[in-house]
């Protein structure tokens, strides 16, 4: 249905299939935020300090967010990691993990514990298979001069490893985690319907040239050309049931984003749903379209109930707010920070 020249609009909650929460005072923060920007259910990231590897550490982390708020379902993942057993994963689901992350060493934040070799795990993923578990993929190789792999290529470059993997394990679930080129869009496409992909709120605005030299724009990955957003934007309002919403929401204190090797992560949280629809009514999508990007699409390729809520967006411009404090100091600077959205979440 169309809803051009509305100026209210009542849809479920939004569903993050990606995001960071951190931990001990950025934590405190984020969390109560997840909420407030629209959000009822998120898959959140193992990858703290140290990584989540084991049961135990996902009951804690799990035990923290609910004491935060409860309001919000936190499905869990486990990081791919040397000590992770069949053993480990035949229990996972029994303790709220959905799935397991893989970071390929280096190529983003706490990432030095990632792999160097998918061969290793087969044994976890043939136990994954049988468990009904995720595999999450970020979606890059680490930077090589000497291949001519750079920031601009490395989810290009990754791509021939998720073909092998999905060949190996058809009956596998697979998500390619914030997906930035049309080759991944192709690629996913094309797999069997046990692939699928999200693509953030970011990657739907940011090119290459929003991020060179404007450190609060830069993530990992990196947004790429026009056409690759062209792309990421084509298939969201063409409806396709696999692509979804995952923010790859990643809150880093201003000092590490402002610096000379700046952190990669883009801040999104608060303001969630008023950014993707705001996007997504530009972009002239439908509320079916609308719906299917922001809950319904990535519900169905979880096999998750639905939760029922609805949140109320009203076309009301508010100004991003410049920064988000937490603990004694700390300033998290958030996605179009000063700018002003079109679209505003009713109180809930």
């Amino acid at each position: 249905m169309s809803i051009a020249n509305v100026d209210e609009i009542i849809i479920p909650a939004g569903e993050d299939y990606h995001t960071h929460l951190r931990h001990g005072d950025l934590m405190n923060m984020v969390v109560p935020h997840v909420r407030k920007g629209g959000i009822c259910r998120a898959l959140i990231m193992p990858n703290l300090t140290p990584p989540i590897t084991t049961l135990e550490q996902v009951v804690a982390y799990k035990s923290e967010l609910e004491g935060l708020d409860s309001s919000v379902e936190y499905l869990m993942t486990l990081y791919l990691h040397p000590s992770l057993t069949p053993e480990i994963i035949a229990g996972a689901k029994a303790v709220g993990v959905t799935g397991v992350k893989s970071y390929p060493r280096g190529v983003t934040t706490n990432s030095e514990a990632g792999i160097e070799s998918y061969d290793v795990y087969y044994p976890i993923f043939e136990a994954m298979e049988t468990a009904g578990l995720i595999l999450h993929l970020h979606g890059e190789i680490p930077s090589n001069p000497d291949n001519d792999v750079c920031v601009m290529n490395a989810e290009r470059s990754f791509l021939s490893h998720l073909e092998k993997l999905h060949a190996a394990f058809p009956k596998l679930r697979i998500i390619l985690e914030h997906s930035t080129t049309k080759e991944a869009v192709a690629l996913v496409k094309k797999l069997g319907p046990t692939v699928a992909a999200t693509i953030t709120a970011h990657h739907l605005e940011l090119t290459v040239d929003d991020w060179a030299g404007q450190p609060h724009n830069f993530c990992k990955p990196v947004a790429k050309y026009p056409s690759d957003r062209a792309a990421l934007r084509a298939v969201v309002k063409e409806g396709n049931p696999k692509f979804f919403l995952g923010s790859d929401s990643a809150p880093h204190d201003r000092t590490k984003k402002e610096s000379c090797c700046g952190s990669a992560g883009v801040f999104t949280t608060p303001l969630l749903m008023p950014y993707v629809v705001t996007t997504l009514l530009e972009m002239g999508c439908t509320s079916e379209q609308i719906v299917g990007f922001t809950s319904a699409n990535g519900r169905a390729f979880y096999d998750l109930p639905d939760l029922k809520q609805n949140i109320t967006l009203v076309k009301e411009s508010a100004t991003v707010p410049q920064s988000y404090a937490y603990g004694e100091a700390g300033e998290v600077v958030p996605f179009k920070a000063g700018q002003t959205l079109a679209w505003s979440l009713r109180s809930q």
